[in-house]
């Protein structure tokens, strides 16, 4: 015989639960749509249950639990803050430079209501939205005018496509740089239109192989720091001052792209000195590109600075629109700008150089109260020591220059199945209401402080952390 159907009588109808008190705090939080939507999912779900012969709450209270709980999970931003404890200071896949409160007080006014964002003050006619970094760019950098995009790789499509479109530019061959998500030097040079010229080899690139490589068609030299990577043993690659003159000598632009640019020299801090915008501009480079979200340390954008003729045909070329900043992030660049104007405070009001300045000692000056609570808080399943580790500042800058710091190394207590649990523990530190990410590394979990910006923040968070 076949089973007696199911008994749905049992289970409440939409319009009562949404006549029901603890109902009735969900649609004054959610919205009447969203919560309903909830319950009928719920609804849908207890009568699965029940079809499958398995028993389920149908109280009002149960319904609402689980509505509350779909309504939760969608109302969760998907772009969320989080721990950024894998040693890396500018991660890509962590946002980069975070924000001086100065940007971020500028883009919350900026985007607060209307602003003169192409507006002229003083004319009361339609205005440049570059004017608002242009003055500040050139003050730092020395150049006769800038623009800006909305990142670098723009920068430089939209450089090569203004000025080298269906012409040739020689480039050396060592400097075809990959960077994140690959995207390849050749490929943005092709999608601008222009003709890639490789010159010299990997690991070897002379002043005479430029001067071989420019004819008729060439419309400019260019030269690509391999921020990202080195090149190091038998090498050879042309100075920027050579290849300026070598560009000049024939009449064309020397464009120069810096990639991460630090917008001063970094060894005023202790740091790796990386080339700076003004010290290319004053070797001889015509037009410079680099990016505001790495070691500048402000929002996404691609600067370009240099000669006033080359940078007035980048803002008329059409690419220029398509690729623009919008208000909020000219607000937030603007603001980091103005810091550099004081370089003695720079490190106390830039977090970016704050993180990367910051001194090992420092760091393991916080790492031990922070050892005992995580120790609390994984258990007996786990060992937890304090290292001394070495970090990066990422986002491709100063790729072989590491950084001394020290990490809370969490450590399976037995060696069976340490695999499985350290990925276990990774989840659960992921899963913590502000996301815990470290890395992996010589069979153990790793959480690199030096990027540790609230530790009372952090420490209050385990109670929450699940380690079985």
């Amino acid at each position: 015989m076949a089973d007696p159907s199911p008994d749905f009588s049992a289970i409440p109808s939409l319009d009562r639960l949404l006549q029901a008190p603890s109902v009735a705090t969900l649609v004054e939080s959610h919205g009447r749509a969203a919560t309903t939507a909830a319950l009928r999912a719920a609804l849908d779900g207890a009568r699965g249950t029940i079809a499958a012969g398995d028993a389920t709450d149908l109280s009002e209270e149960a319904f609402a639990r689980t509505a509350a709980a779909q309504l939760a999970r969608a109302a969760a931003p998907g772009l969320r803050r989080v721990f950024n404890l894998t040693g890396t200071v500018l991660h890509t896949n962590l946002g980069r430079a975070p924000l001086a409160e100065a940007a971020i007080a500028a883009m919350a006014e900026a985007a607060r209501g209307a602003s003169n964002l192409e507006y002229d003050l003083d004319s009361g006619k339609r205005g440049d939205r570059d004017v608002h970094v242009e003055e500040l760019l050139c003050e730092l950098t020395g150049a006769e005018a800038a623009t800006v995009v909305n990142n670098n790789a723009g920068a430089v499509l939209l450089l090569l496509n203004a000025l080298a479109l269906r012409r040739e530019v020689p480039v050396s061959r060592g400097e075809l740089v990959e960077i994140g998500g690959a995207f390849r030097i050749p490929d943005i040079m092709a999608r601008a239109g222009a003709k890639l010229v490789e010159v010299g080899t990997t690991n070897r690139t002379h002043a005479r192989d430029f001067e071989d490589a420019i004819g008729a068609r060439t419309a400019l030299v260019m030269k690509v720091h391999t921020s990202n990577y080195t090149v190091q043993g038998f090498t050879a690659d042309v100075p920027k001052g050579d290849l300026a003159g070598i560009a000049h000598a024939a009449d064309i632009p020397f464009a120069v792209d810096l990639g991460a640019g630090a917008l001063v020299d970094l060894e005023r801090w202790g740091l790796p000195h990386e080339p700076t915008p003004r010290e290319t501009l004053s070797a001889g480079a015509d037009i410079v590109t680099f990016s505001g979200d790495k070691l500048l340390g402000g929002p996404q954008a691609g600067l370009i600075v240099g000669r006033a003729d080359l940078i007035a045909r980048l803002k008329k070329n059409p690419l220029k629109r398509a690729l623009r900043c919008d208000k909020a992030t000219l607000a937030a660049l603007a603001a980091t700008l103005m810091l550099y104007r004081d370089p003695d405070r720079l490190a106390e009001r830039l977090p970016t150089l704050k993180l990367l300045s910051r001194g090992a000692d420092d760091i393991r000056a916080v790492a031990g109260p922070l050892r005992d609570a995580v120790g609390e808080a994984v258990g007996d399943a786990f060992t937890v020591s304090v290292e001394d580790c070495a970090g990066q500042i990422g986002s491709g800058a100063l790729p072989v220059e590491s950084l001394a710091s020290a990490a809370l190394v969490i450590r399976p207590s037995t060696a069976r199945g340490q695999g499985a649990k350290l990925k276990r523990l990774a989840a659960s530190l992921r899963a913590l209401p502000v996301p815990v990410i470290g890395r992996v590394h010589d069979d153990a979990l790793w959480l690199d402080l030096r990027c540790l910006d609230d530790t009372n923040g952090f420490r209050a968070q385990l109670q929450h952390l699940r380690t079985s």
